[in-house]
């Protein structure tokens, strides 16, 4: 029996201990069931929560989604036990935004934290202080890539910036660390002994849970090199894109073949120094594995020597060296998603073994989406579906089981942790509650959902060269500007028609009527979040 077999036979049994619990418990903090409903007693108590999030996992290598390319058991247990949300989106595809938008509630432009040249404001409201108003105890671990120390935290145990994946640098409450070991099972490891030693029993709580993983340079556990390498990886169907009508696409600097660093990226640092380091990203790819411990590079070397052997005997050019390029990547990407999948397994356990299954929120998501190949592309940052796009998983303890295509975004995390804490969720937070979602899967009667997103990205001149862009989604439509002084285009996409966003059909004359109500559309979501200068760059570029 392997490792996957032995985690879902534990797994499966730990479910049919927690299906033979009686219906009613007013001991705990909440297990799903009115108290009142079953008992006559007082109203349950509030729920815990624990909000994992990843970095740049993309929903195409989760299982639970579709992915024939690899299996990740443990967060499909959150898949068969609560809800997959078929339609969950950020309002800005970068780590450090997308983090100040899940504390906020809002959107980038209110939180002030647009792009990761900034420093977060830690005294701007946040859920976290709200919650500890509201007598939780509020705990952050791993990655915060917000500049500033975390603020509205009984407990916080960070990452120094991206954060390494070997033997990291940790700020303990201000107390910096250097851990032996790998980030992914670091991380894990100060989570359950917050869980286990210095959380409060007495008092709900809500852990945010933030892994590195699976962030570039995609460094697997030495426990998982190798694990795809008899997998295979086929081409997406738009890896050879030409990029025609659409010139913000054109000029990124973020294809597989062209951008990716031999060195730092696919970890070909041959002893001799015979590959080029390809700049100073090359030269920092020979510092991380300088990091490494003995035992590190012993199993490291056993691994990609032979692999660096072979890449420098081919001696690859043209397609061939881009199309191994690109399955390199891949490989490595996946081995440190298996880990990422088996801690999330190690904190899942828990919850069971120790009676907190039963009245703990569960949310898994990553700060954004990303690319897996298409459009030829690693990375993220664009409006398009596979940047803009996020997995999220929910298991909300008796709640709704099933899939739910509601519109979701990050900035509704914040009000739907308030909502279920029973606390006042403030007039200014841009974010609804999907609370009743996780409940029954469906809105609340009376009450309506958004129909359309909104989606503004900052970040230029940066890092890969996206210019900055914004646009509105609906279930059919989108509509991006891209701006700048050296840009200013539209793009409009059918997505029944063109899901891949391939042809760009703004200014045809067949879509008028339709582009015509999405700038309108685009006005009110601009309106409505107070994004008054684009707003004004929208209507002066019609």
């Amino acid at each position: 029996m392997g490792p996957i077999d032995e985690a879902m036979t534990k797994y499966k049994k730990a479910i049919k201990a927690v299906l033979a619990l009686p219906v009613a418990c007013t001991v705990c903090y909440g297990c799903g069931q009115d108290a009142s409903d079953a008992d006559g007693q007082e109203d349950r108590k509030p729920l815990n929560i624990i909000y994992i999030m990843s970095d740049d996992h993309s929903y195409q290598t989760i299982s639970a989604y579709g992915s024939r390319l690899i299996e990740t058991p443990n967060i499909d247990r959150l898949a068969d036990s609560g809800i997959v949300f078929t339609n969950s989106f950020v309002a800005n595809s970068i780590s450090g935004p997308s983090r100040a938008c899940l504390l906020t509630g809002k959107h980038s432009h209110k939180n002030g934290f647009t792009d990761n040249t900034r420093t977060f404001d830690g005294s701007q409201q946040t859920f976290p202080k709200l919650l500890r108003q509201a007598g939780y105890e509020t705990a952050v671990i791993g990655k915060w890539h917000l500049t500033s120390d975390p603020t509205g935290f009984d407990y916080w145990n960070i990452l120094v910036g991206q954060g390494e994946y070997y033997d990291p640098v940790f700020i303990d409450n201000g107390e910096r660390k250097v851990i032996h070991g790998y980030a992914t099972d670091i991380t894990t490891d100060i989570a359950l002994d917050w869980l286990k030693n210095k959380r409060d029993p007495e008092k709900p709580f809500c852990l945010l849970l933030h892994h590195k993983a699976p962030h570039r340079t995609w460094m697997p556990d030495t426990a998982d090199l190798g694990a795809f390498d008899d997998t295979f990886i086929p081409l997406p169907e738009n890896f050879y894109d030409d990029y025609e009508g659409r010139p913000a696409a054109a000029a990124q600097e973020m294809e597989i073949g062209r951008d990716m660093n031999l060195i730092y990226d696919l970890k070909m640092a041959d002893k001799e120094g015979t590959v080029p380091t390809g700049g100073w990203l090359g030269d920092y790819g020979r510092e991380l594995y300088a990091r490494l411990s003995p035992e590190q590079k012993a199993a490291w070397d056993a691994y990609y020597d032979p692999i660096i052997e072979r890449f420098k005997a081919d001696s690859l050019t043209g397609d061939a060296l881009t199309e191994w390029k690109y399955r390199r990547y891949m490989r490595d990407y996946l081995s440190v998603i298996q880990s990422l999948d088996r801690n999330i397994g190690r904190v899942l356990d828990y919850l069971m073994e120790s009676g907190l299954w039963g009245n703990t929120l569960v949310i898994y998501t990553s700060d954004q989406g990303f690319y897996m190949g298409e459009h030829g592309w690693f990375d993220k940052r664009f409006m398009y579906e596979e940047s803009f796009r996020t997995p999220l998983l929910a298991r909300y303890p008796g709640g709704f089981h099933g899939e739910v295509d509601a519109f979701v975004q990050n900035i509704d995390h914040a009000p739907t942790f308030l909502e279920m804490a029973g606390a006042p969720v403030p007039d200014d937070i841009q974010g609804g509650s999907y609370l009743s979602f996780l409940r029954t899967g469906k809105v609340e009667r009376g009450k309506h959902w958004r129909k359309s997103l909104y989606y503004h990205f900052y970040e230029y001149p940066g890092e890969h060269s996206v210019r900055r862009h914004y646009g509105v989604r609906t279930d059919r439509w989108k509509l991006i500007h891209f701006y700048g002084d050296d840009i200013d285009c539209w793009e409009l996409y059918d997505l029944k028609k063109d899901p891949h966003e391939m042809s760009n059909i703004y200014g045809s004359r067949s879509y008028r009527r339709i582009q015509k109500k999405l700038h309108k559309e685009l006005r009110r979501l601009q309106a409505l979040y107070d994004d008054p200068v684009e707003q004004e760059l929208a209507l002066g570029n019609q």
